[in-house]
């Protein structure tokens, strides 16, 4: 028997029918449900003021959604019913879904977690509106595989180091129930159909506001079937990921992440088919898996410790004195740009430019400089990643970027400082990857190519290539800008008897 007559699916970042733990639970608890996504005006109205009128995540997102809209109609036509779809609103969320619930006469409204600061606020407005009008919200877990409070250390407090988080992940985790898929086709005889005015097309891009981007030219896959085809894919090369995985020029990576940012596909099911790899012993599924487990780690730091959005999440960290200034801005706008001088860098940041993309290898490189050759505030390079990468994910690039900065949970320690050259020469040491992005150093032999401004007069002549012309001298020295980040960083060295800073336990 239905716990409830009419009832309201939120998509957000759940972009699919499969293993939709919301979905599955709203079709199964009512006896009619409606589907709806917001292109929510309060996100997408911060882009536009940014001058991103032609964002890749929001072309991915109406791509997606029109995937998901098919999909919802086929589920429909399997049960016999009539013109069922995915309603589309643009406009604020907060104000639409309780309108909309009000106007559909629902009971209750189901949705899937979203721990971000932002999102907390605006479901905590939906859900006094929604209360005031007598309605439920129903919030579920969906994004990860454990989250919030779910692993804890012994004495009952969030972990803040890795390691023992992953060893505490594995041992609770039971994948009988914890990666068990829900059978949302099952119920699907509850979706309703829509009559006027909800009836009606995607709208368009340019009726958001947004420009088409280069999504098509990159043939980045969109929609659950296009993270199925990547995901079988990866699945013939999951073995060798440990060996694969830091070589940018190498296709190694899943390149997962945008459709696990949007949930076009179950982390649910990718986990189940790494952990059985893993218990098998194969060594590459482990390490994928160790990634997956990374993410929930960095979503349990943001859900247990928010102030890491706009602060360190080790508060000393908070004292250092970043360059700033007009100076500043010009090193910043050099490393934006791709013009640095160092070829790693400057390829990688040419990559994440022109394809929304960065490779983790690189971002974890290009954010060490930044950081501690640049002197730059890690804040600065968070949101430049935030307004330019397709799977931008406020856990992830924040934890990635504390993690550089060494202000964050289980961070590098403050004296690791990655060298571009070296790292350049270990992981792409034939030049490979700086050479598709960076096509003025193509003609360079590749033990010149790292490193541009020692090369011999006769390399630079047989590679065409004018320092300073061609491309950049280096806009700064390595080594002296290694010493003068010590002096930056003293200011978190203490005397042992002086620590009194929050140690997060383990």
């Amino acid at each position: 028997m239905n716990t409830y007559d009419k009832g309201l699916m939120w998509f957000r970042r759940d972009l699919r029918t499969e293993d939709n733990a919301a979905l599955y639970h709203a079709l199964k608890s009512c006896r009619q449900v409606w589907c709806v996504f917001v292109f929510d005006t309060d996100i997408l109205d911060g882009l536009l003021e940014r001058g991103l009128r032609a964002d890749r995540r929001v072309e991915f997102i109406h791509r997606s959604l029109a995937e998901l809209d098919q999909r919802l109609r086929a589920m429909g036509l399997a049960e016999r019913i009539q013109d069922v779809g995915l309603i589309v609103r643009h406009g604020r969320a907060r104000d639409i879904i309780a309108d909309l619930a009000q106007v559909l006469a629902v009971q209750a409204v189901f949705a899937n977690h979203d721990d971000e600061p932002a999102a907390h606020a605006r479901d905590a407005h939906v859900l006094g509106a929604l209360a005031h009008q007598g309605i439920m919200f129903h919030g579920y877990k969906d994004h990860v595989i454990f989250e919030r409070r779910e692993v804890l250390t012994q004495a009952g407090h969030p972990f803040g180091v890795f390691t023992p988080y992953k060893n505490a992940w594995l041992k609770t985790l039971d994948p009988a129930f914890h990666l068990k898929p829900y059978p949302v086709d099952r119920y699907a005889a509850s979706l309703a159909p829509l009559k006027a005015p909800w009836n009606v097309p995607l709208p368009s891009l340019q009726a958001l506001g947004f420009e088409t981007t280069n999504l098509s030219q990159l043939k980045i896959p969109t929609g659950a079937q296009g993270a199925l085809q990547l995901f079988e894919d990866f699945g013939e090369r999951i073995d060798r990921y440990h060996e694969t995985r830091d070589f940018p020029a190498v296709k190694g990576p899943s390149y997962l992440s945008v459709h696990l940012r949007f949930g076009t596909i179950s982390v649910r099911q990718v986990a189940s088919v790494a952990y059985a790899m893993h218990v098998q012993g194969m060594q590459g599924a482990s390490t994928w898996l160790s990634e997956l487990i990374w993410r929930d780690f960095y979503h349990q730091i943001l859900a247990n410790y928010p102030h890491v959005v706009d602060q360190a999440f080790k508060p000393e960290y908070d004292q250092i004195k970043f360059e700033h200034g007009k100076h500043a801005k010009t090193l910043f706008a050099a490393w934006c740009e791709g013009r640095t001088g160092y070829p790693l860098v400057d390829a990688a940041m040419a990559q994440i430019n022109q394809t929304g993309y960065m490779h983790n290898r690189l971002r974890m490189v290009v954010a060490s400089f930044l950081v501690k050759d640049l002197g730059i505030d890690w804040r600065w390079g968070e949101q430049y990643f935030a307004d330019h990468l397709i799977d931008f994910d406020v856990a992830a690039n924040n934890g990635g970027w504390q993690w550089a900065s060494s202000s964050g949970c289980d961070a590098q320690p403050y004296f690791r400082i990655f060298n571009p050259v070296t790292q350049s020469e270990r992981f792409d040491p034939s030049g490979k990857f700086i050479r598709r992005y960076l096509p003025q150093l193509a003609k360079m032999p590749d033990v010149a190519i790292h490193a541009p401004w020692k090369a011999r007069a006769l390399d630079m002549a047989e590679g065409g290539l004018t320092l300073g012309k061609d491309y950049p001298a280096p806009i700064v020295d390595h080594a002296e800008a290694r010493e003068r980040t010590l002096l930056r960083y003293a200011v978190v060295k203490k005397p042992a008897s002086q620590t009194a800073t929050r140690k997060a336990a383990t």
